[in-house]
């Protein structure tokens, strides 16, 4: 763990938890600078709120970050709430993020994690608590939201 990993999934939570009380997916995500700990973007899952088909929380946080150089990137950690789908895997991977910590992967886990270890990412997964309630309670509220945010 680095210094900065309690407060990246802090911050991923409350944005999470932003979510939910949008009435949206409860994902959030944070991009932190490894060299200075420098927050630079956060976001949360605005599929409902914007009627977006790919709004995910970690395209929404990097979104949110703004353009940036390639290279900016290349020293960052993105924080997510729930551990990556294809879709948020696939941006990780082609901005180079180097590392990925996850909130937790008991509700969800695709084959973002075992490929983003494959292709050189580190994953890191908390096992938070907090985490993996508010994703449970969304998934047992909402069945049939959850299934369309991941494509089923």
């Amino acid at each position: 763990m680095t210094q900065w990993d309690a407060l990246g999934i802090k911050i991923a939570y409350e944005e999470a938890v932003c979510g939910f009380e949008e009435g949206g997916v409860p994902i959030g995500g944070c991009l932190i600078n490894n060299k200075d700990g420098a927050i630079l973007g956060r976001g949360h899952n605005m599929r409902f709120q914007k009627g977006s088909a790919t709004l995910h929380g970690e395209i929404s946080t990097l979104e949110n970050c703004g353009r940036m150089k390639g290279s900016v990137y290349k020293d960052c950690t993105l924080y997510t709430t729930l551990s990556p789908c294809d879709m948020c895997t696939g941006a990780i991977l082609l901005y180079g993020i180097p590392r990925c910590v996850v909130g937790e992967n008991v509700n969800f886990k695709g084959n973002g994690e075992q490929y983003l270890t494959q292709r050189g990412c580190e994953v890191s997964v908390m096992d938070d608590a907090k985490c993996k309630a508010l994703m449970k309670k969304f998934i047992d509220e909402r069945p049939q939201d959850w299934f369309e945010d991941i494509g089923e």
